[in-house]
């Protein structure tokens, strides 16, 4: 590890967000002794079919910090509207604020296409604040960076107008436990609300034992999808011999608005546990 911790920034648009598409890399981050603050950037307002209004806000900010906890990282909720943002000066302005006052070394966040209109919205406003934190009569309240952080984009599953072109990938399989750990802090959207979304409210169990095992399957069968989906480029980053023994994956696309990244930047911000 150097001899300052890195800093991970992860601006995700909803609380759990940030999990499900880079919880291995945060944990991974936090285990090297790094620093990991984790932004959802709506209150999450939106997101469930009986609770509503401030009641689920401060329900899933709670959440999200339980979440943060469990890998001693910071995961705040901001107060932007759930299910209507839009990415407007205000929500840039923030996203600027935040990364000059963290000063990430590494920035992930959603690309702009997405099924999630929030997740466009964060996406596009990461991307038009990424060159504006070096400019001083911009934000003129907050001291700018020198130079802007690596941006990257977690992967997503959408083709159109462009596919998500995997520029790193990790191996998180040792990770999956605590990824889940994190996931099942948001009870509120992985037992109730996702189930009653996507209609598969009568497959989850009744305790939190049972609860937690099938939320780890759960979890574990979607990332799967990304090992198959993305198998050539596992070969090429890995070699075929290591990358056979890869199950679960995080994947990551270098964002061509921010800074660029080099070989030795990739070693330094994408730590892999995997193996020779």
């Amino acid at each position: 590890m150097s001899q300052q911790p890195l800093r991970l920034l992860i601006l995700g648009a909803h609380p759990d967000d940030a999990e499900f598409h880079a919880g291995g890399l945060a944990v991974i981050y936090r285990q090297l002794g790094h620093v990991v603050k984790m932004v959802s950037v709506t209150n999450g307002g939106a997101g469930h079919h009986i609770q509503s209004g401030q009641q689920l806000v401060d329900i899933r900010r709670a959440e999200a910090a339980a979440a943060g906890r469990v890998i001693g990282a910071e995961y705040v909720t901001w107060d932007f509207p759930d299910g209507s943002l839009l990415p407007t000066l205000e929500v840039r302005e923030q996203i600027i604020r935040e990364i000059r006052t963290f000063r990430p070394d590494l920035v992930l966040t959603h690309r702009t296409n997405d099924y999630h209109p929030d997740h466009r919205a964060v996406g596009q406003a990461v991307q038009d604040a990424s060159y504006m934190v070096t400019v001083p009569l911009v934000v003129a309240d907050t001291p700018i960076l020198e130079h802007d952080p690596v941006v990257a984009y977690m992967v997503d599953t959408f083709t159109k107008p462009c596919p998500f072109e995997p520029d790193v990938i990790i191996d998180i399989a040792p990770h999956i436990d605590t990824i889940a750990r994190m996931l099942d802090c948001h009870r509120s959207q992985v037992y109730e609300f996702l189930p009653f979304n996507r209609h598969y409210a009568d497959q989850v169990p009744g305790t939190d034992e049972e609860k937690l095992s099938w939320l780890r399957q759960w979890y574990s069968q979607r990332v799967a999808k990304r090992e198959d989906r993305f198998r050539t480029n596992i070969n090429s980053q890995i070699g075929e011999v290591r990358s056979g023994r890869i199950k679960f994956i995080e994947a990551f696309e270098i964002s061509e608005y921010a800074s660029a990244m080099d070989d030795d930047q990739r070693k330094k911000l994408f730590p892999t546990c995997v193996e020779a």
